[in-house]
């Protein structure tokens, strides 16, 4: 009697222990982790731009899934829906774009959204299918350049730092135009402001386009062929952004130290040659 009341109790705990859930470090508002709540391993969804966002998230997959972090990287989302996604717990975390420009977007949309590490620079340059220099752009030239937030400038920043015209002191770089932006021209240009998706499309018209080095790479272009362009102390970091509540998870520190690691440093300078540059 006594060995059989053993066996029942042996066999209880062994059914308690077999029901009893793993919860995996990670996302416990959105449904990316809540699949692997049994499996004892994390799963981030991470939207990314193609180049060279998603290639530094591939270099850093094995080490992450060696402490037992999986990464998704998906690069289908629009950049102009991921920090809304982010916000509502369809993604973990969004990796495309700077600070600023997460900035303009909190305060336009009011996300709860932050950043969790600065991990490269894509210097803003200015590029020509027509000229290999800077001296030979000739009087009269047209410029295409971006007319979003930030963006446009950084490109009206680097004319000026090129000596191609001046700013107007005390400018919103949140509220840029060129009309109320460019206080003198220096040289004989014609600035045309474009949605950035089109300037590589159109580039041809045009003797000179300024555009974001992600752009030029994932076209296949030389990001090395710049004219001229920002340097390394660009205050335009690409970041990690997620939701506030999670900057201290375990699972998206563990993600933004292996992308600020010295391996990743040398898989940038190594693959870009100064096309991206480490910001950490």
């Amino acid at each position: 009697m006594k060995k059989l009341s053993v066996l029942l109790v042996l066999a209880i705990a062994s059914i308690g222990t077999a029901g009893s859930p793993v919860f995996a470090a990670g996302n416990k508002e959105g449904s990316s982790n809540e699949a692997n709540s049994g499996s004892g391993r994390t799963r981030l969804v991470v939207q990314a731009d193609i180049v060279p966002h998603a290639e530094l998230l591939e270099f850093v997959k094995p080490k992450l899934a060696a402490q037992g972090i999986d990464i998704e990287i998906n690069t289908r989302t629009d950049s102009s829906l991921a920090n809304e996604q982010v916000d509502k717990g369809e993604l973990d975390a969004n990796f495309f774009q700077h600070e600023p420009y997460l900035r303009s977007i909190i305060a336009e949309r009011h996300f709860d959204l932050a950043n969790a590490g600065n991990i490269h620079v894509e210097p803003i340059g200015a590029y020509s299918d027509k000229y290999a220099g800077i001296d030979q752009i000739p009087p009269n030239a047209t410029i295409a350049i971006p007319n979003d937030a930030t963006n446009e400038y950084r490109a009206l920043r680097i004319l000026e730092k090129a000596g191609f015209i001046t700013l107007k002191q005390g400018t919103d770089v949140y509220q840029t135009t060129v009309a109320n932006t460019v206080d003198q021209y220096l040289k004989q240009i014609t600035l045309q402001e474009l949605d950035s998706a089109l300037i590589l499309r159109v580039r041809q018209d045009f003797d000179v386009y300024i555009t974001n080095t992600n752009k030029v790479l994932e076209a296949g272009l030389d990001a090395t062929k710049a004219l001229f362009r920002e340097g390394a102390d660009s205050p335009y970091a690409n970041i990690i952004a997620v939701k506030n509540s999670r900057v201290n998870d375990p699972a998206i520190k563990a993600l933004v130290s292996a992308l600020r690691s010295e391996d990743v440093r040398t898989f940038i300078e190594g693959k870009y040659k100064g096309a991206v540059i480490p910001a950490f």
